[in-house]
């Protein structure tokens, strides 16, 4: 379903489940101004068309023993394509590897990466990502300080003038 042909309703049912993915349909349809049956029809037909993805628990990375967020910016030799699906596929596989982003600018991609402390991802550095075939350079950051963090999109529709809520 394109962005264009999402109205109010399915704006607010998206708003809604990103608030709180675990609301009942009955509970979502009252939230939304809407009986239990189109309710539910919509939720199916925003899954099946790919607007809604899927369901997730968010977890603190800090209570699991993850406090150390490292931005990364990796430099392939060459960006061809068998070097960047080389690069992806690695990637993909990696577990501590929250995002990864294919960029333009200096950096080929960046990339987030979760870990205990600095000696996991040193054998992270070491073990994984320098022995990707390609990688020209590798540049770290930590992060000191989450100072925003946002899963739910602003689904308001742009067109309204209060997208940012």
């Amino acid at each position: 379903m394109p962005k264009n042909h999402l109205d109010e309703i399915d704006r607010r049912i998206l708003a809604a489940l990103q608030a709180n993915a675990r609301l009942r349909n009955v509970e979502l349809a009252d939230e939304v101004g809407l009986s239990a049956s189109p309710c539910l029809r919509r939720v199916r037909q925003l899954e099946a068309s790919g607007v809604i993805r899927g369901y997730a628990t968010l977890v603190d990375q800090q209570a699991v023993g993850l406090p150390v967020s490292v931005f990364i910016q990796v430099t392939l030799e060459k960006q061809v394509e068998t070097a960047l699906e080389t690069f992806e596929d690695r990637i993909r596989a990696w577990p501590e590897v929250m995002e990864c982003y294919l960029m333009t600018g200096d950096a080929d991609y960046h990339l987030r990466v979760v870990c205990a402390d600095l000696a996991q991802y040193e054998r992270f550095l070491m073990d994984k990502l320098t022995r990707v075939p390609g990688v020209a350079s590798i540049k770290s950051a930590f992060s000191l300080k989450q100072v925003a963090y946002r899963t739910a999109l602003p689904v308001a529709d742009p067109t309204d003038g209060d997208a940012r809520r």
